[in-house]
């Protein structure tokens, strides 16, 4: 699953820069390069979504675009979107699994069962399908 948010950039004195994601609270990083900047900025974005849905907490809906502004009295601070590849930062880093009981119907499960279905793996797979969908 690939999420689109908004983060803000700001130059630095020494060609670095600082990136902000103004949806996702407290979530700021930086590269020596944008394109540093750019690959750290969607790790700590990518982690902060990850964290928040660990611990199962909603992520706020990314704002439109044209509606965030830098805040920088200079005027260097530029916004742009950012791509969030979930699925790779997941696979990368997260290893976390959590318990999750499911009621399902009686003959579903003694025709499962019949062939060593895994329940988990079933999930995962529609889980996936859904939210590439979604």
């Amino acid at each position: 699953m690939k999420l689109v948010y908004p983060a803000v950039f700001y130059p630095g004195d020494d060609g670095d820069f600082a990136v902000e994601f103004p949806d996702l609270p407290g979530c700021v990083s930086g590269g020596r390069d944008m394109a540093e900047t750019i690959e750290m900025g969607q790790d700590a974005a990518c982690g902060w979504i990850v964290g928040e849905w660990e611990h199962g907490k909603s992520v706020n809906p990314p704002s439109v675009l044209s509606e965030i502004r830098p805040d920088d009295e200079d005027g260097g601070g530029f916004v742009s979107l950012v791509i969030l590849d979930m699925d790779a930062f997941a696979e990368k880093y997260g290893k976390k699994s959590v318990r999750k009981n499911l009621t399902i119907p009686a003959y579903l499960a003694a025709a499962a069962d019949k062939r060593n279905i895994n329940y988990s793996q079933v999930l995962q797979n529609a889980l996936i399908q859904t939210l590439q969908n979604a």
